[in-house]
Parts: structure tokens; C-alpha cells; sequence
């Protein structure tokens, strides 16, 4: 999936103000003065579940016309509950980093062996499909690093899946260290996700059940790449499985001979 840069160029002070018309009335963002009206708040949960179809199929860089046609509303129904792609981009990269964060959590809270956490987390992520909408700030956790040491080969994060007449197709592209208004540390729900997965691989590596040069921006790859978008259900749903099985055995440390 082909993440678009250009959509994370504004700042967090920018995305916040555009959250309210002129009018005052709340656009997508924020808490509301009064309920929505029963059309309207149809409308919304149609906009909000044609992006994450969208955007997880295309990629941040589809259209808002490719959202209102698969929400079956006007464009302008979908400005008006968000003014900007921006706005809505942020709205389900937010949703999508709460979502892999509440399942961290479950897993640390439900599993006692560390292997059984890890490997729990990650199937449920991939098969929740959430790693296609992962912001580009929390995917390229610990690249820069690796950049600045000079090993820019190695610095790659897969890309949004784009679709192609040909079919399905997963790109790799070089990944440039992030500006500082786009740092996972900016973000509240990306310092909470990269805290409770590092929490799982951690309990891992010091099980000696993780490879210990295992990160955290590995792990998040693997949830990335591992959900690929076919168009049959049954058969993304094997793919899928069988890609994870294969990253986990990577994942796996190794007795030493």
C-alpha cells in the first residue's frame, strides 16, 4: 500500500483547526454541542468505513471522491463532516493506532508466556487488517537511525498496497527521515502503541524467544506486510496466514550450535 508523505505534512496545530467549520459546527473531530441527527450520523459511520476500505486498499493518496463514491454519498457530504483529507486521514490513522494498541495491551494482559503475547498480538493484527492503515511516523520508528549510520539500503518500509490493473502488488520504497512534525513522539497514540509493543518484544527477547536484534519497528513491519489485499476473502485470509507463519519463524531466535 502506497503511503503519500504529502498528507503528513501538517502540523498538529494546523489538523486541530480545521476540525470546526466557520460556524462552529463539528466537523469530524472533537467533541459535538449537540447529537447528530439520525441521517447524519448514518452518513458519518458510511464516510468513516468507506475511507478505511478506501485507504487500506489504495492507500492515504486516494481521493476523497473514491471515499464518497464508496460511502454512496456526495463529495460535499463528506467536506462537510471533514474540511480537509487531511482531518480524515488523521481521524482513521488515529482509530486504526488505538485499535492495534487495545490489542497489545489484550495480549500482554491475557497471555503469560511471552512467545504466546507476541505471536497472539500479531495474528490478531494482521487479521484485522489494522497494519494497511498504520501512520508513516510509527513505520518508520528506527529508520533514521539506520540512515544515519549510513545503511540507507536497509532503511525500507514496505509501502501502501496501490492498486495495479496487472492485480495486487507490494512495493518497497527507501524511506527518508521523518520531519520533526511528523515524529512518532508527536503523536500520544503512536508513544502508546510503540510502548506496549515494546513491552511484548521486550518480555520475549528476555525470554531468549525473540531474536535480539528484533525491534519494535520490526515487529510493526510484519503487521504492515502481512496483510496482503486480494480480492477474494478466503484467499487473502490464506495468504495472509501463511506470510505470518513464515515472519514469525523469522522472528524466532535460534539455539546456538
Amino acid at each position: 500500500m502506497h503511503i503519500q508523505e504529502s498528507h503528513w505534512t501538517s502540523t498538529t496545530a494546523s489538523a486541530s483547526a480545521v476540525a470546526t467549520s466557520g460556524n462552529g459546527r463539528d466537523m469530524g473531530d472533537g467533541p459535538r454541542s449537540t447529537p447528530l441527527r439520525v441521517d447524519a450520523q448514518r452518513n458519518l459511520e458510511h464516510v468513516l468505513r468507506a475511507a478505511r476500505e478506501v485507504f487500506g486498499e489504495l492507500g492515504y493518496g486516494a481521493p476523497m471522491e473514491d471515499v464518497a463514491r464508496r460511502a454512496r454519498v456526495g463529495v460535499g457530504t463528506v467536506y462537510r463532516r471533514f474540511p480537509s483529507k487531511d482531518v480524515l486521514v488523521r481521524r482513521i490513522a488515529e482509530e486504526e493506532t488505538s485499535r492495534l494498541t487495545d490489542q497489545a495491551r489484550s495480549a500482554l494482559g491475557q497471555e503469560d508466556e511471552p512467545w504466546s503475547a507476541l505471536s497472539r498480538f500479531l495474528r490478531t493484527s494482521v487479521a484485522s487488517g489494522a497494519g494497511r492503515l498504520l501512520p508513516p511516523q510509527v513505520l518508520r520508528v528506527g529508520v533514521a537511525d539506520e540512515v544515519a549510520d549510513g545503511r540507507e539500503d536497509e532503511a525500507r518500509v514496505p509501502q501502501q498496497r496501490q492498486a495495479a490493473p496487472a492485480g495486487p502488488e507490494l512495493r518497497l520504497v527507501e524511506q527518508r527521515p521523518a520531519p520533526a512534525e511528523e515524529s512518532a513522539a508527536d503523536d500520544p497514540g503512536a508513544v502508546a502503541l510503540l510502548d506496549v509493543v515494546g513491552r511484548l518484544v521486550e518480555r520475549a527477547r528476555a525470554a531468549g524467544e525473540l531474536r535480539a536484534d528484533v525491534t519494535v519497528s520490526d515487529v510493526l513491519l510484519v503487521i504492515a506486510t502481512a496483510a496482503p489485499s486480494l480480492p477474494d476473502a478466503a484467499q487473502q485470509a490464506a495468504a495472509s496466514s501463511r506470510l505470518l507463519d513464515i515472519l514469525l519463524e523469522g522472528l524466532r531466535s535460534r539455539p546456538t550450535v
